[in-house]
Order: structure tokens, then C-alpha cells, then sequence
């Protein structure tokens, strides 16, 4: 009971997967970053979008499930130095403002859309490798994985850390995460603080980090009477970052591979040697 269709939504080419004995979704638009900009499980949306930074190509989209790649976060001053050369790059790298090619489907026994993003002279003007990013989306028994590889196809070393940042439909920023994180970095005031379980997000202009889990899931429910959601992730994405912007009702919970400005501290870069590559995954689901 599973179905791949293609439609056109907002002027975008979209793909949308459906799994129809859950009643469940994925839609997603390959042109807008590759972004899954709607996912919803037994008839009820878990994901916000701001519609007008959907609608507009150069805008950032505040929603959905952006790709972070290859960086997660932001750098100092928007730049780095590699091999004693500076390079620019915006906040949360390039993959989520690029076009992906659609490099197949499938609806034999789940809904899977497979995308593919490749370096090119525009890339390299702010990450001088060369790179071969395929992400497998699958919808199966209601939940969403994505499975992906990143390959290094150069001649050098590759450096990267990726992340995801899902944006949770939720009226509360006051929470509670089942994580055996014990500590989190509240990036507003620079301080390591004990983590109990809640974090209030209510009126901070920064993210927080959370610290030291062991374990790589972390599971919440975004408002009172809304479905508890899990997140289970590859022991790659050390980090989950919780975000919130005051006035709009969403919780962002973003697996990332390191914490913000790795390219400048390069203390835990993920690097990829030639010829070879990592394969991870996300994949959210509700409880």
C-alpha cells in the first residue's frame, strides 16, 4: 500500500510519498535543497513551514527538514582557512540552497525517493573538494529514514560535518527529552549547565546543546496532546541542538556531527579519506 507521485506544489516539482495503511506522508522538493517539507503520520502534520521562505528561491527555508551539509552551524566572520587558503561559506553550508537530482524511486513494499548532489565550480568556490552526496528517503509503517552517503570522489582528504534541523510543529517551548544527555552548552550566556531532562527554549535568541549522550536517540512530545516523536540517528551525529525563534510554534530538535564552527576549531571534523565514504542515517518516527 505504498505510492510515489510526482505534483507540482508552490511551483516546485515535488515527489510525495504515501503509505496508505498508516496514513502517512513525505513531500518533498529535490529543487529546494532536497528538503522533505512536509511529513505527517495518521493524518496529522508533524513538521512546520513558514510558507513565504518556501515560495521564495533565495530565501532560506524556515521549516521542513533542511540538509546541513557540510557544515552544520555557522563560522566566525562566515569563513574558514584550509591548506593557508580563506574561504566563505553561509550559515549551514550549501546543500540546502542546491538543486538535487532525482536518481530514482521505488513503491515495492515502502515509498522511497533517492537524491543525488554533486560538487561543482560553484561548491568549490566555498569547499574546494569534490564530493558525491546520495540521500534515500524511505516512508515505511509510518516512518521516515534518510539514509545517507557521503562520498568522497578527489584526491584529497575530505572534511565535513553534517547535520539535519526538523522543524517540530509545537505551541510549547518548555519540554521534556528522553536523552541520557547529561549536560547542555546554552550557546545565549556561554555557560555548561546540568541537564535534567527540560530545557525552556521560551524566549532565547540561541540554540542549546546538548552534551555527553551516549545514546543516539532522543524522544518528546512538541505540545500537549500531539504525538511523541523519536528521532534515532547514527553514532556519527554526536550532538543535538534545540532551537526555537520567539513568536512561532515550532521546537527545532537537529542531530548534527559536531558543534558550530568545527572548521575553524577542527578539533572533531569528520574526515573522509580518498576513494572511501560514510553511510549514515535519521530516521523519525512517533512513539
Amino acid at each position: 500500500m505504498y505510492e510515489v507521485t510526482e505534483a507540482v506544489d508552490r511551483s516546485y516539482k515535488v515527489y510525495i510519498l504515501k503509505d496508505k495503511t498508516t496514513n502517512s506522508w513525505v513531500k518533498i522538493a529535490p529543487e529546494r535543497g532536497g528538503i522533505v517539507y512536509s511529513y505527517g503520520v495518521e493524518g496529522e502534520e508533524l513538521l512546520y513551514l513558514n510558507e513565504e521562505t518556501f515560495n521564495q528561491p533565495d530565501a532560506n527555508v524556515r521549516g521542513g527538514i533542511p540538509i546541513l551539509f557540510p557544515i552544520s552551524g555557522q563560522l566566525t566572520d562566515g569563513s574558514y582557512e584550509w591548506d593557508g587558503i580563506t574561504y566563505r561559506m553561509n550559515n549551514h553550508g550549501f546543500a540546502r540552497n542546491a538543486s538535487w537530482e532525482v536518481a530514482g524511486y521505488e513503491q515495492d513494499g515502502k515509498a522511497s525517493l533517492t537524491l543525488r548532489l554533486v560538487s561543482n565550480e560553484q561548491t568549490k568556490a566555498s569547499y574546494p573538494f569534490e564530493v558525491e552526496v546520495v540521500f534515500t528517503y524511505v516512508l515505511e509503517n509510518g516512518r521516515l529514514a534518510i539514509h545517507q552517503e557521503y562520498m568522497n570522489t578527489g584526491e584529497q582528504p575530505m572534511p565535513m560535518y553534517p547535520g539535519f534541523h526538523p522543524y517540530f510543529k509545537s505551541t510549547g517551548k518548555n519540554l521534556t527529552y528522553e536523552t541520557d544527555a547529561t549536560r547542555y552548552f546554552d550557546y545565549n550566556d556561554g555557560q555548561a549547565k546540568e541537564f535534567e531532562g527540560r530545557v525552556d527554549l521560551e524566549g532565547l535568541k540561541e540554540a542549546v546543546v546538548l552534551l555527553d549522550a551516549n545514546q543516539s536517540s532522543i524522544a518528546f512530545q512538541p505540545s500537549s496532546g500531539g504525538k511523541r516523536i523519536r528521532l534515532d540517528y547514527g553514532s556519527e551525529f554526536k550532538y543535538v541542538m534545540l532551537w526555537t525563534e520567539s513568536g512561532k510554534d515550532f521546537v527545532c530538535v537537529e542531530p548534527w556531527m559536531a558543534k558550530t564552527d568545527e572548521f575553524n576549531r577542527k578539533d572533531e571534523l569528520v574526515m573522509v579519506g580518498v576513494g572511501e565514504n560514510v553511510q549514515t542515517v535519521l530516521s523519525i518516527g512517533v512513539l
